[in-house]
């Protein structure tokens, strides 16, 4: 299956944002990622921010809400670069393989801990292959459908795919895509196999839910606020404990009768192993600054998420999240027996 149209609600959101790379006051002297010697005089020169995603994707448009004001406190240009692929290892992999200078850092979401469990030969490890800087959001997960799908509430969404497993087609973004996790989760709480259909990002697999080519999905709010609020699909539940502010009459999934269904997508910022302390300092530093910066809270609310708390906007508390989660989805996956070609 194909997308029929552009995914508009990114479209919206980057738009307000930019799309071109995001420029602080002090520009820096233009050169490109890898090239200058870290230290004191760190950043001396552009920071390629990589995003392992397609544009216009839910990690594509946080990485773009925090690039300015990180930009701004460190005094260079901030470039964003999209480099997708297998699910986020293509651009993981990149910058795993990229010098250690703190000129070329990753955003990656969830993904960076399913995929040691999803790959065989991956190419790189999570927790050797790079430095943590911080975490920059958790954005919880809906379960929506289209518009014209029978099932009118979660419990109601349950009974009839048990009745038409068979028949019923759950999309996701790809193998190891947030989507695709969530998918697992609802088909292992509900006690259901479903017939899964992939695409190559979440944008055309949400056009394709809006247009009613598949039934339903799961995805992140910051995907799918727009079309809940103008009523393009059917919203079940928010897959996390409590209600989301920006969607106030979903519920969640545990008020909605699927308590094991409980899923948010973390996302993070990483450099290659052996950056230099004080360099992965600084970035964390301009993390915080970013993610304290009004507009970006507010740019945030407006997708149903938020920023994380200064503490946990730290290499420390970054690399305990990714240990407990590296564990969690071993399990998940090897439950499931997914694996990725």
């Amino acid at each position: 299956m194909r997308p029929t149209s552009r995914y508009r609600a990114a479209a919206r959101v980057i738009a307000a944002i930019g799309v071109v790379s995001l420029v602080a006051a002090c520009s820096g002297n233009g050169g490109t990622a890898g090239g200058g010697a870290p230290g004191g005089g760190y950043p001396d020169q552009n920071i390629t921010l990589v995003v392992p995603f397609s544009a216009g994707g839910p990690t594509d448009t946080v990485t773009r809400m925090i690039a300015e004001p990180m930009a701004a406190k460190l005094g260079t240009k901030v470039v964003v670069q999209n480099v997708e692929g297998a699910g986020g290892t293509v651009g993981a992999g990149e910058v795993a393989r990229a010098k250690p200078d703190g000129y070329t850092v990753l955003m990656h979401h969830i993904g960076m801990s399913t995929a040691p469990a999803l790959y065989k030969d991956l190419g790189y490890q999570p927790l050797e292959s790079f430095e943590t800087v911080g975490l920059v959001t958790e954005v919880p997960m809906t379960v929506v459908a289209r518009k014209d799908f029978a099932p009118a509430t979660l419990q109601d969404l349950v009974t009839y795919v048990k009745a038409n497993a068979g028949k019923v087609t759950l999309a996701n973004a790809g193998i190891g895509a947030a989507s695709h996790l969530c998918g697992l989760l609802f088909q292992s709480a509900a006690g259901v196999k479903l017939q899964e259909v992939p695409y190559e990002g979440t944008g055309p697999a949400l056009t394709d839910l809006v247009g009613g080519q598949v039934d339903f999905m799961c995805d992140q709010t910051t995907n799918t606020s727009g079309q809940i609020s103008a009523g393009e699909v059917k919203a079940y539940a928010v897959t996390t404990p409590e209600r989301v502010k920006s969607l106030p009459d979903l519920p969640t999934t545990a008020e909605a009768g699927l308590p094991g269904l409980q899923v948010s997508v973390w996302h993070g910022l990483y450099v290659p192993a052996g950056t230099p302390p004080e360099v992965v300092q600084k970035l964390s530093e301009a993390l915080k600054v970013a993610l304290a910066d009004q507009k970006v809270v507010d740019q945030m609310a407006k997708l149903g998420t938020a920023p994380v708390p200064a503490e946990d906007a730290t290499p420390q508390a970054h690399r305990a999240k990714l240990e407990e989660q590296l564990g969690t989805w071993a399990k998940v996956i090897a439950d499931a027996g997914v694996k990725a070609s």
